[in-house]
């Protein structure tokens, strides 16, 4: 199955356009239909237009309609799975998109997670609580911030010296592999969306290295 994906952004488009290449590549039976943004200087938007890519800009104001117009570029697109990549707002998943929302946060889920828990915040967070590990998942969406099942984990270690800096570079390393492995999984069925989904864990896919 070539899943029809549309994808919404609110910074630099990197996880879209890591998407986009490994989709280049043949890696993930997909296509990306169209990104969203809430503002066109956004450098993600350039940079997915240079890409060929389709990119649609959804103001946030009036804010009591912005859902309506999100789904409306969605839905036009005639979108399959909807992908959160390095989305800050929330997303409205009830009725239309349930079980057909996926997200990628940069730790472990659940530790780190939650509203307002997003970027160097995340990674600031790991290295305050001296964990010895990180990385990202890869998890449905519902209606409250991090919380649906996780489908995929990939993990990194946190060294001694490490940085906000060093260390979001790193767990980005592990969210462009994350992120495709998981659609791809979808697409061909080793991973299924469903309502059990937001009563259960997932069939866990945990993968990553140690590494030195």
């Amino acid at each position: 199955m070539t899943l029809r994906l549309g994808c919404l952004i609110s910074g630099g488009g990197r996880t879209v356009l890591n998407l986009h290449e490994a989709i280049e590549r043949g890696d993930v039976p997909a296509s990306i239909e169209v990104v969203v943004a809430h503002r066109a200087e956004l450098a993600g938007v350039e940079r997915c237009r240079d890409a060929g890519l389709r990119v649609e800009i959804v103001p946030v104001a009036p804010k009591e309609t912005v859902a309506d117009r999100i789904d409306a570029v969605l839905g036009d697109a005639e979108i399959d799975l909807v992908c959160l990549a390095g989305y800050l707002r929330h997303f409205r998943v009830a009725p239309r998109w349930t079980d057909r929302v996926i997200n990628i946060h940069p730790s472990l889920l659940p530790r780190h997670g939650g509203h307002g828990m997003y970027g160097d915040r995340v990674h600031a967070a790991v290295l305050a609580a001296g964990d010895p590990e990180s990385g990202c998942t890869v998890h449905a969406v519902d209606e409250i911030y991090d919380h649906g099942a996780v489908l995929l984990q990939r993990r990194c270690p946190v060294r001694p010296d490490d940085t906000v800096a060093t260390l979001a570079a790193r767990v980005f390393d592990e969210e462009c592999r994350a992120f495709p492995d998981a659609i791809s999984a979808i697409a061909r069925g080793e991973i299924v969306l469903g309502a059990s989904l937001h009563h259960r864990e997932a069939r866990r896919h945990t993968e990553g290295h140690g590494g030195s």
